[in-house]
């Protein structure tokens, strides 16, 4: 049965201690073997259905700057929807078959998924309970994160603070939601053209920007926000004649952005920041 239940610790909890463990040892790999490492190891742990190790895993392979692979987004929806996040399952699945195309390995897989997301928030949002498929693990089903508790994106990615959580979330979202010239064109071995990273420093938020250049020059430009005396309600739009979304800054009103022309992510991103600078204000 599909049970309305607060399960996050079930889910992703329980790996506190074993997280520590694996987040003190310094890797010697390279980074491209280091993700292919991780993604192995996330891979092994979906199919365990352990899914407090995949959330690990994944979370060390989202620090990391280097590129992921499709997989990575699967993986990331396979556990996003196991700790009911439905949002984030849904965009990290109609990530992967974005990039994947039907040539990959867990396309059809990640379209299923979609619909079971779809069910599962018609479920919650209705209050009604339904049977699952017959042999299927029921579903875990909390409010999204958008409107979910810090309590529970702690959990998720195992961290110390409200903040760090916000952080860590903020920049997922983030990585999935690049900007590129034509969305209908995607290669797995090239990043976006424009992506962000978001660092706190005391009182501060570092923006950085990363644009990709003709010839794959990367220049990076960083912008400093300091979080007391802005309106923490931040405000999105998306432009199809762009082929773009942008999230505007609260000091000024101008771009502060340029994101993929994909309503729902921008939509996250803008609620997550702001509440990532009321978190900010309010701890302060």
């Amino acid at each position: 049965m599909l049970r309305k239940v607060r399960v996050v610790c079930n889910v992703v909890g329980g790996c506190l201690l074993s997280a520590a463990l694996f987040m003190g040892e310094a890797s010697a790999l390279e980074p491209e073997h280091e993700v292919r490492r991780l993604m192995l190891a996330t891979e092994a742990a979906v199919g365990a259905e352990n899914w407090g190790e995949a959330s690990e895993y994944l979370t060390r392979l989202q620090q990391m700057e280097s590129e992921k692979p499709a997989d990575y987004l699967y993986f990331r929806g396979r556990v996003m929807l196991e700790s009911g996040h439905f949002n984030e399952a849904r965009s990290a699945f109609e990530g992967y078959v974005s990039r994947a195309g039907s040539e990959g390995e867990h396309y059809t897989r990640a379209l299923e998924m979609i619909t079971r997301v779809e069910k599962a928030r018609k479920n919650e949002q209705s209050g009604i309970e339904q049977a699952t498929q017959p042999g299927s693990e029921p579903v875990a089903v909390i409010e999204p994160a958008g409107e979910g508790t810090l309590q529970n994106l702690r959990e998720l990615y195992l961290a110390d603070s409200d903040t760090q959580a916000l952080v860590m979330h903020l920049n997922s979202l983030l990585d999935n939601a690049g900007w590129r010239p034509d969305e209908r064109v995607k290669r797995l071995d090239r990043p976006a053209d424009i992506t962000y990273r978001v660092n706190r420093m005391n009182d501060a938020l570092n923006i950085q920007e990363a644009r990709r250049e003709i010839g794959g020059r990367v220049t990076r430009s960083t912008e400093s926000m300091n979080v007391f005396g802005i309106n923490p309600s931040i405000d999105w739009n998306c432009e199809p004649a762009a082929s773009a979304c942008w999230i505007y800054d609260p000091r000024d009103g101008s771009r502060l952005m340029q994101l993929a022309e994909r309503n729902g992510d921008a939509a996250e991103i803008a609620r997550t920041l702001g509440k990532l600078i009321r978190t900010m204000q309010s701890r302060n």
